[in-house]
């Protein structure tokens, strides 16, 4: 297959449009990441989309719509406070899980009676929900379990050959995956954090739940309910392991670490400090850069030849909470407490 590489032309995005008409698959900018998208309502376009990413049969995806008018066609029992938080945050980074209508089949759920949906905050993306005339599945665009993508060049990297098209919108403004809440518990229940924080979410609704897989392994035999809850993602070529501690601690960990190719994922303050090859992926209390450089960074370990990275852990506070499940799922949960 030849991967056509497309622009934001209105004639590249009918073209894009085309082709998701027509069941095919097409990597298209959002402002968290690339996303892979096909018509959701097609059950072989569907199907392709876990081929072309080598992703298991077990973790469902997130349909995008354009409209919250568009809703009900696609779920049932949408309770007022789903109202209240798409009145606050759609069209945005956040997505939420209800019961399915008929409609959806049951390949975008794995076979789930619920469906995760969102409405995406990026021009691109919304133009081809509407011109496609249907909406999109579509999970991070890139081979299942590594690090998702935030530039049309890394979906290159990763699907050339095995889609239809790249839509290179330029960079993801927030460069982690949206907030996933379950609407159908009492009261909703976090299950993958993200941009939009516990906090904001509470100051809308009141008191939410945080799922234990949020920063622990899903449990053995548990399903997952949403995308991103498996144990191992997110993760570049290199090992990961994350180091808990202070500054200073974490600064002679990394400089007493003998072996070759050790990389440091440091704090921006730490850099220089530092004698092993380093990224930062922003400041320490600084959870939106951190978001934003977090993917760029792993992918750039495994361009540089990184072996070992020792990721300084971050905080868990606001969205650093988002920063810190992708860091422990890249890792698998191996973290060095000093």
């Amino acid at each position: 297959m030849n991967t056509k590489l497309l622009h934001t032309l209105d004639t590249d995005l009918d073209l894009a449009a085309e082709i998701l008409k027509n069941g095919g698959l097409v990597a298209m900018p959002t402002e968290t990441v690339y996303g892979l998208a096909a018509n959701a309502l097609n059950t072989q376009a569907v199907v392709n989309i876990f081929k072309a990413k080598g992703r298991a049969q077990d973790n469902p995806l997130i349909v995008h719509i354009a409209k919250f008018e568009d809703l009900p066609r696609y779920v049932r029992d949408i309770p007022p406070a789903a109202q209240k938080l798409a009145d606050a945050f759609w069209p945005g980074p956040l997505t939420m899980i209800f019961q399915k209508q008929p409609v959806i089949p049951a390949q975008v759920t794995c076979g789930m009676e619920t469906v995760a949906v969102r409405m995406p905050a990026h021009p691109v993306a919304l133009q081809l929900i509407q011109k496609s005339g249907c909406p999109l599945a579509a999970p991070s665009a890139n081979l299942s379990g590594g690090v998702s993508p935030t530039s049309a060049t890394a979906c290159m990297q990763d699907l050339n050959g095995k889609i239809d098209a790249v839509v290179d919108g330029g960079s993801c403004r927030v460069g982690l995956e949206s907030t996933i809440v379950l609407m159908t518990s009492t009261p909703p229940r976090l299950l993958r954090p993200g941009f939009i924080t516990k906090e904001q979410i509470e100051n809308v609704i009141g008191p939410i739940n945080v799922d234990p897989a949020v920063l622990k392994p899903l449990a053995k035999g548990v399903k997952p309910t949403s995308p991103g809850m498996k144990y191992k993602h997110y993760a570049p070529k290199a090992k990961v392991v994350l180091i808990d501690g202070e500054s200073q601690k974490y600064i002679d960990y990394v400089n007493q670490h003998t072996g070759d190719n050790v990389f440091a994922l440091c704090f921006s303050e730490e850099q220089n400090a530092l004698l092993k090859p380093s990224l930062s992926y922003g400041a320490e209390h600084d959870g939106k850069t951190q978001a934003a450089l977090l993917f760029q960074s792993l992918r750039e370990f495994d361009r540089l030849g990184a072996k070992l990275v020792l990721a300084h852990m971050p905080s868990a506070e606001g969205i650093g909470l988002a920063v810190l499940n992708r860091l422990l799922r890249a890792a698998a949960f191996e973290v060095i407490h000093l």
